[in-house]
C-alpha cells in the first residue's frame, strides 16, 4: 500500500496536479491538507473519475482537510475529540479528518501555523498539540480495543522539529515552529507510543517539504521540513520506504509543499 500526505494549497487551484499525481505515483491513499474550501466545492468528481472515494471537511475559503482512497474508506470522522475551537465565537476548524483506508486510520491533520510567539493563535496551536497527544494516545490503549492498531497521522505539523529542518536557523531565531515549545509538543506525540517514520528512511539534512513563495526559496534550496508521518507501532513496522517528491515544487502552479510518501508491505 502507498500512503501520501501533501498540503495542497488550494484544491481547486491544483486537482489536475493531484490527479496526474495519483496516477504517475500509484498512490492509493492520499490525504491533503489546505484544501481552501466548503466541502461541495471540492472536485470529487475528478478523484471518483480515478478511482478513488473522498472524504472532506472544509467550512470555508481557509484551512480545509481531506481524504482521497481506492482501497476503501470507512468510519470518517471530521475531527478528533477534544479539538480546540478558535476565535471569538469559536468553532472547530477543519483541521482534522479521519477515515480507515485498506485497515489503517488515517488522520489528515493541519495544525494551526501559530502566527508570532506573542499570538493567541500560539497558544491555540499548543493547546491543538495536546489535545491531539491525548486522543492519540487513547487510539493505542488497551480500552481501545486492537494492540495492533494501524494508526497514520499524517500532514502539515508547522513545526521543524530538528534545526536541520530549516534552511538557517539563525533566520528563524524568535519565530515559530522552532521553539522549544512548539518542540516539545511535536514530541510527545512519540511519547504517546507513535514513531515518526520518515527520519528512519530519509537523510537528517536538507531534506525540505515546503519552500516558501518569495524570495526565490525553492531555488536556492532554503526550506523547511514540517510534513510529517507519526505510525503506531504496528504500522511503523510495515513501512519500506519514505520519498518526498521535491519535483512537485517545480513547475506553473505548484504548491509551497510537496508531497510526501510512505511504502508499506502487506
Amino acid at each position: 500500500m502507498r500512503l501520501a500526505t501533501w498540503n495542497i494549497n488550494s484544491i481547486r487551484a491544483r486537482t489536475d496536479r493531484a490527479i496526474a499525481f495519483l496516477e504517475r505515483t500509484g498512490t492509493d491513499v492520499l490525504a491533503l491538507q489546505e484544501t481552501k474550501c466548503k466541502d461541495e466545492q471540492f472536485p470529487r468528481e475528478a478523484f471518483e473519475a480515478a478511482g478513488y472515494e473522498v472524504a472532506t471537511s472544509g467550512f470555508s475559503q481557509w484551512n480545509g482537510v481531506a481524504v482521497v482512497s481506492r482501497v476503501g474508506l470507512a468510519d470518517v470522522e471530521r475531527s478528533f475529540v477534544g479539538q480546540p475551537a478558535w476565535g471569538e465565537d469559536p468553532v472547530t476548524e477543519a483541521r482534522a479528518l479521519g477515515a480507515t483506508c485498506g485497515g489503517v486510520r488515517v488522520w489528515s491533520l493541519y495544525v494551526p501555523n501559530g502566527r508570532d510567539v506573542d499570538d493567541p493563535h500560539f497558544t491555540y496551536k499548543l493547546e491543538w498539540l495536546a489535545a491531539l497527544r491525548t486522543q492519540a494516545e487513547s487510539w493505542l490503549a488497551p480500552a481501545a480495543g486492537d494492540p495492533t492498531a494501524q494508526v497514520a497521522m499524517v500532514g502539515d505539523w508547522n513545526v521543524a522539529p530538528l534545526d536541520t529542518d530549516v534552511w538557517d536557523i539563525g533566520f528563524f531565531a524568535g519565530k515559530t515552529h522552532v521553539t522549544p515549545a512548539e518542540r516539545a509538543a511535536f514530541a510527545a506525540i512519540g511519547s504517546a507510543g507513535y514513531t515518526e517514520v520518515s527520519r528512519q528512511h530519509l537523510p537528517a539534512e536538507h531534506t525540505y517539504t515546503y519552500w516558501d513563495y518569495q524570495q526565490l526559496r525553492f531555488p536556492r534550496n532554503e526550506g523547511m521540513r514540517i510534513d510529517f508521518t507519526w505510525a503506531s507501532p504496528a504500522l511503523a513496522a510495515r513501512v519500506t520506504g519514505v520519498t518526498v517528491d521535491r519535483n512537485e515544487r517545480k513547475g506553473k502552479g505548484a504548491s509551497d509543499h510537496v508531497p510526501v510518501i510512505l511504502d508499506l508491505a502487506d
